[in-house]
């Protein structure tokens, strides 16, 4: 940072916190007339008008009536607080796309304060474009007013309804890093981010300012977040706007940004103040983005951003009664809340509009005038049109390799071993390759040890730190990469998300156990997709891609804290309009399963596979019809052909497969007349009625692969409720039995753990045996067998630390092929 800016900011630490006076900023120029700073406040005034139409008003949207309690809303819902704050730095964005001809989006981190992006948007003209029945009259306005946090209407955020947001802004911590998703591989664009006081006490906020560590200023644009302190969140004093401006300055400077202060309440002031220092930010993005492009070196600057301290509920009344409004926690929500109940409050609400010179503003007609209408952007220049905040319009399908090439050669059904997360890098590493503006991998530090390393092939890791003498050596670390990785799990999905809402593809990879950090971003943007398929004119975006691996079941040297597979259930839980879940059993599958993901758009699919060596059971062929069904019947493992099958053993994941089809050939060895028939499923969401998900098995179908009168021994990857749940409608539900896991785990060998958890071959047999009703006691010899050998593997890995060879080695039994099949 400069010796200059220094300087201004030792001179701001003399004054007070106060977010009220005079401007006081670290640039002081005054570049702005007279008259454009008139201009600027008739507009501003303007926005702020229409936030509080939209808070209180359903008729009388102008004021040209007294107003009455017939005139408001009879339920009061919104928020004000940090309305005027975000308003004002849209509107000197504006001024710089039509000075610069600037590339720009807004996001606000304050969703809840929608009312500014909504208010701008509809001044634009973008609103009535996109909803001509809210058109710029007063009868349109009027519609504008109403609908808000209306029945039937739209929300209080920044909703998907909204034009120009991709970012709702409900839960927080997430503007600064879905803003970065939005300028990679977006050289020319900017991304204009408030983040609020309240926002930036969160962990995932702190975290995402390490972001500019990633950003390419060749291949990148860049983001200009505006830290905006107002004090206060809804009833507590925020931190950062109770320390002093050294500390605050050094902890910026310590994330590696250039922090830039505008503070006060004084319109003329804060015009001059922020009108200068914005323009400075934006110049100084753009000169060093030309002098890396010029000279083709990327470089890690000190990117410029500022803390904007205004007073909570700017330009409202300072009290209300005895008690302090504007600059006080008060003015968070509805600012006065009586208006309904109380003459005297809707009185003063009539003079505190009326204050804002609706009259001065709006035309006869209801329109904004002409020449404040000029101050906004044309076109798609306009932050509230910008295609890139509506990306399912500008998505490109990616150009996919063949996965079949890709394939492994089964020639018998599970009796060699690979490593599908390997095999599959080689297909991820050439979609790479042959996606490099409109692709990227994602992940919290774990893509080597996921066995994904291959992809470095054709895109390294990104990094813009510095480097050292040792990186040569399997760093993998490049300023130009195209795989993401920083230990932050919000912050890496923070961009995926970001990425794929602005119309680019992505995946995440990740341990299985540690995904659940990120349960309710992935929730919130579930409910973002389903929310944008009630929208006509929103874009479909590339589908947000989680690949899960380190799953549960190979997790047995890490120990019980990384045993968890229930991230399932929590994706389980949202809209099958918008979700999907797979578990390929073996490597062909997985490739089948990400080729179909990639190519799909508005969806969270969930994949989950193991990274270690495991057995192969479907060639190319079978894979493909297996992924395509998404469950089906194993002919080559099972003997009920043309038969009543005895005993129906499903099972869903790489690893209770293996042991699944190791319990089928044991009861086929102890057991030879059981007819059994052996069912894999892929796409977890076949279980389910088709009247729960459009991918559910009908009635019928279930019956044909599962029968409804016969035991289901269902060994399954993750917790059993969840089987429990999608089936509890089917006929024959009585008759499954699902095992999974059950929270047992330590530091155990694999099998060990599949013991502790009852996944186990031995367990699923004996567990068969006990449910077979035919069966009287002719099983209790073969019980007790396979006790005996479970009780033996279990006393061999606690005193050898292994499985035993035999086990460990297991592939399907000759004798049990079926050359047909």
């Amino acid at each position: 940072m400069s010796t200059d800016i220094g300087k201004a900011t030792e001179k701001l630490g003399d004054m007070s916190l106060s977010p009220f006076g005079e401007a006081r900023a670290t640039v002081n120029e005054s570049p702005l007339s007279e008259d454009e700073v008139s201009k600027l406040t008739d507009y501003f005034h303007a926005t702020l008008y229409l936030c509080l139409g939209m808070i209180y008003l359903r008729q009388n949207p102008l004021l040209r009536e007294p107003l009455s309690v017939d005139h408001v809303k009879m339920r009061l819902l919104g928020h004000w607080g940090s309305d005027a704050g975000q308003s004002f730095t849209y509107i000197h964005m504006n001024r710089l796309i039509k000075k610069y001809d600037l590339n720009a989006i807004f996001i606000s981190g304050p969703g809840h304060g929608a009312p500014a992006v909504l208010s701008n948007a509809y001044l634009e003209g973008t609103y009535s474009e996109v909803y001509p029945d809210k058109s710029e009259d007063i009868d349109g306005m009027r519609r504008f007013f109403k609908q808000f946090s209306f029945p039937g209407g739209i929300g209080s955020h920044a909703t998907p309804e909204t034009p120009g947001s991709l970012h709702e802004g409900g839960e927080l911590g997430y503007s600064i890093s879905h803003a970065f998703g939005t300028v990679f591989d977006h050289p020319d664009l900017i991304t204009l981010t408030m983040v609020g006081d309240g926002e930036s006490e969160t962990g995932p906020l702190a975290t995402s300012w390490h972001s500019t560590k990633f950003l390419n200023p060749i291949t990148d644009g860049a983001v200009l977040p505006v830290l905006h302190l107002n004090g206060y969140k809804i009833n507590n004093p925020a931190v950062l706007s109770r320390i002093s401006h050294k500390e605050l300055e050094a902890l910026f400077v310590g994330y590696g940004w250039t922090p830039y202060f505008v503070e006060g309440s004084d319109l003329p002031t804060m015009h001059q103040a922020m009108a200068t220092t914005l323009e400075k930010c934006v110049t100084e993005i753009r000169s060093y983005q030309k002098k890396a492009r010029d000279s083709g070196k990327a470089f890690r600057p000190m990117w410029p951003m500022i803390i904007l301290r205004t007073p909570k509920g700017w330009t409202g009344p300072r009290k209300i009664g005895d008690h302090f409004l504007e600059g006080f926690w008060r003015s968070h929500q509805v600012p006065i809340t009586d208006v309904l109940k109380n003459e005297s409050s809707l009185e003063k609400l009539e003079q505190w509009m009326k204050s804002y010179g609706p009259d001065k503003l709006f035309d006869d007609s209801g329109k904004i005038r002409s020449d404040l209408k000029e101050l906004a952007p044309t076109g798609t220049r306009r932050m509230s049109a910008n295609p890139i905040t509506n990306g399912g319009v500008l998505r490109k399908k990616l150009h996919l390799p063949d996965w079949r090439d890709y394939c492994v050669e089964v020639e018998k059904h599970a009796t060699s071993k690979i490593g599908s997360m390997g095999r599959f890098a080689k297909y991820l590493r050439d979609v790479v390759e042959k996606n490099q503006d409109q692709f990227r991998v994602f992940g919290p530090d774990e893509t080597e040890s996921n066995k994904l390393g291959e992809i470095y092939e054709a895109g390294a890791k990104v990094w813009m730190g510095d480097y050292f003498e040792e990186d040569q050596d399997g760093g993998n670390l490049a300023f130009a990469g195209r795989v993401m990785e920083m230990l932050s799990e919000h912050t890496v999905e923070g961009w995926l998300e970001g990425y794929v809402l602005s119309g680019r593809h992505g995946l995440l990879n990740s341990y299985e156990p540690f995904i659940h950090i990120i349960d309710s971003m992935v929730n919130q943007h579930c409910k973002w997709l389903e929310k944008c398929l009630e929208v006509d004119w929103r874009g479909k975006v590339p589908s947000l891609n989680i690949l899960l691996t380190s799953t549960v079941w190979r997790q047995d040297h890490n120990g019980f804290t990384h045993q968890d597979p229930g991230f399932l259930d929590v994706v389980a839980n949202k809209s099958p309009e918008v979700v999907r879940i797979y578990l390929p059993p073996d490597a062909n599958c997985l490739l089948s399963t990400m080729d179909h993901c990639l190519r799909s758009s508005n969806y969270v699919n969930v994949i989950v596979a193991d990274k270690q060596e495991h057995l192969q059971f479907c060639n190319k062929e079978q894979a493909i019809a297996h992924c395509t069904k998404g469950v089906g019947i194993w002919p080559w493992a099972s003997n009920d052909q043309g038969e009543e099958p005895d005993l129906v053993m499903a099972s869903c994941g790489d690893v209770v497969t293996a042991e699944a089809l190791a319990a089928t050939a044991l009861l086929r060895e102890h057991l030879p007349d059981l007819k059994i028939r052996f069912v894999n499923v892929v796409d977890l969401f076949k279980l389910i009625s088709p009247n729960e998900h459009p991918h559910g098995l009908k009635d019928n179908e279930f019956k044909a692969i599962f029968t409804d009168d016969k035991p289901i021994i269902f060994n399954f990857h993750s917790y059993p409720g969840i089987v429990h749940r999608m089936t509890y409608q089917r006929k024959g539900q009585s008759n499954l039995y699902v095992c999974g896991y059950k929270e047992k785990g330590n530091i155990d060998t694999p099998l060990e753990l599949a013991i502790r958890n009852g996944v186990d071959r031995f367990s699923l047999a004996i567990h068969a045996i006990d449910h077979l009703p035919g069966l009287g006691n002719k099983g209790a010899a073969a019980r007790e067998a396979l006790l005996d050998k479970q009780v033996k593997a279990k006393n061999y890995a606690f005193h050898e630390g292994l499985d035993p060879e035999d086990l460990e080695a297991w592939t399907w039994p000759e004798e049990f092929s079926n050359p047909d099949s």
